[in-house]
């Protein structure tokens, strides 16, 4: 269990403060007139190692500490930080915020408030320490050897290790004290494959809020290097792609990045509230086929997406946003919560103490359907395979998309045939999900490497899906 005092001891104390110093500044924060109030203090460390053919061309590391102070009235939000935790500074900032918000005023008096802490999602460990530097080392000599190892046209090998210890101490606007420790790792692979004057690039990578030793075994390696050398060797015999509206089936997994971009933030509370959404105003109401239940769930075990406490303090949850293709929720914060007359969701997320919250998703996903993904590929006579993503665009207030496939094939008679480079997907989010027709049962979510960007802000997202059935897309390829 994440102990909130330990937090306080790590965060609070090397400064001479205290529990009771946070309810003083919450007063300070939260005048009589404001509707929510909040400190978020985060400290976080972060290193890097990066091996390029052989060398060890990067080690580094870094600790950063700061709070953040939110003041709320109606829709006007005052936000301040600091990073110097004198006591003077922290007045200053919380000062600030609520004089951007609303006015300055008396403090009001706090009462602490006692929460019980809901079980972790994932173990409270510190990837950092608990790996020995020369163990790091040795992982990435280990991916370089294993993916020269499975072709002799590997030319150039970049592997890399990442890891964050984050504590975060959020005093709420009602008086609770919540705390969450956040593990986050990441291993990654790219490497340069050449034949004759032809090079091409391929990349695979793990992670999650676990052990940097759990993605690390030498199974998970050398199946991270042959994935890598496998992209960097499909273009070589890669056919042109073909162009029109067919029937498209997306592999499971990281495909799921079209969900989450093409739907999913169509599904925040704030493109809701402003009616900026495909989505707005439409719970309640079909939006996709009933084929299609689409979840957000922060509570998966270590999982990179998930949380135990949003940067709120609110608890991670487990959010049904899309039913049989009924609307029935969207992703909340307090603020547009309160704002539309609904609760917070647990998905109020913000990139550190830098920036106040705003509602993001965790891990996104399609819930899988009963069919064999067999039996999916084998109902079209003529379409594409997509199992890769590399990226894409989306508009929110339209919902339209165009993604790029980095792994597809062609579909010919039932049967996966030949991989085809230059694919190109478009068409409208809320349109599309009213065309699946066909989903799997074997629901996948990616491998641990989303990053997802909103209004200048990164946050660590998990996407998913079944292999699924579009019945028609716009594929965009150069053969006539």
């Amino acid at each position: 269990m994440i102990n909130t005092d330990c937090v306080v001891d790590a965060l609070l104390h090397p400064y001479d403060l205290h529990a009771n110093h946070l309810l003083g500044l919450l007063g300070s924060l939260h005048c009589p007139q404001c509707d929510d109030a909040d400190i978020f203090i985060q400290r976080f460390a972060d290193e890097s190692w990066v091996l390029e053919d052989g060398i060890i061309k990067e080690a580094a590391c870094s600790v950063e500490q700061g709070a953040g102070f939110r003041c709320v009235m109606g829709q006007t939000t005052g936000y301040a930080y600091s990073e110097d935790f004198s006591l003077e500074a922290l007045q200053s900032a919380a000062q600030a915020a609520s004089t951007l918000a609303y006015s300055p005023h008396e403090p009001i008096a706090i009462s602490a408030k006692t929460v019980v802490a809901k079980p972790p999602c994932y173990a409270p460990l510190d990837p950092i320490a608990s790996c020995a530097d020369e163990s790091k080392v040795q992982i990435l000599h280990d991916l370089e050897r294993f993916a020269r190892a499975v072709s002799p046209t590997v030319e150039k090998v970049i592997a890399s290790l990442s890891s964050r210890y984050e504590q975060v101490l959020i005093q709420r606007y009602d008086g609770a004290l919540v705390s969450d420790v956040r593990p986050l790792v990441r291993v990654a692979i790219q490497v340069v494959c050449q034949r004759g004057q032809v090079r091409h690039s391929g990349s695979s990578s793990v992670g999650g809020r676990a052990s940097l030793l759990h993605y690390s075994t030498a199974a998970m390696l050398q199946q991270l290097a042959e994935e890598a050398v496998r992209l960097a060797s499909l273009p070589f015999g890669a056919q042109e792609a073909p162009a029109g509206e067919l029937p498209v089936v997306l592999g499971p997994g990281w495909p799921g990045v079209l969900l989450h971009e093409a739907v999913g933030h169509g599904l925040e509370g704030d493109f809701h509230r402003k009616s900026t959404s495909a989505f707005s105003n439409r719970i309640g109401q079909q939006v996709a086929s009933s084929a299609c239940t689409v979840i957000d769930d922060a509570t998966i075990a270590d999982r990179r997406g998930s949380l135990t406490i949003d940067d709120e303090g609110m608890p991670g949850e487990r959010t049904v946003l899309i039913e049989n293709g009924v609307l029935k929720q969207v992703m909340q914060d307090r603020q547009n919560a309160r704002l539309m007359g609904m609760v917070s969701t647990g998905n109020g997320r913000r990139e550190s103490y830098e920036y106040a919250p705003m509602p993001r998703m965790t891990n996104t996903f399609l819930a899988p359907g009963p069919h064999d993904p067999e039996a999916i590929i084998a109902s079209v006579d003529e379409g594409i395979y997509a199992v890769n993503f590399s990226g894409g665009q989306v508009d929110i207030t339209s919902g339209k998309f165009v993604f790029t496939a980095n792994e597809a094939y062609r579909i010919k008679n039932g049967k996966i045939s030949t991989p085809i480079k230059a694919v190109t997907l478009t068409g409208d989010g809320a349109e599309v999900m009213q065309h699946i027709s066909m989903l799997g049962n074997d629901l996948a979510l990616d491998s641990g490497i989303g990053v997802c960007g909103k209004d200048g802000q990164s946050v660590p997202v998990g996407v998913g899906q079944p292999t699924l059935r579009i019945d028609k897309i716009i594929v965009g390829g150069t053969q006539q």
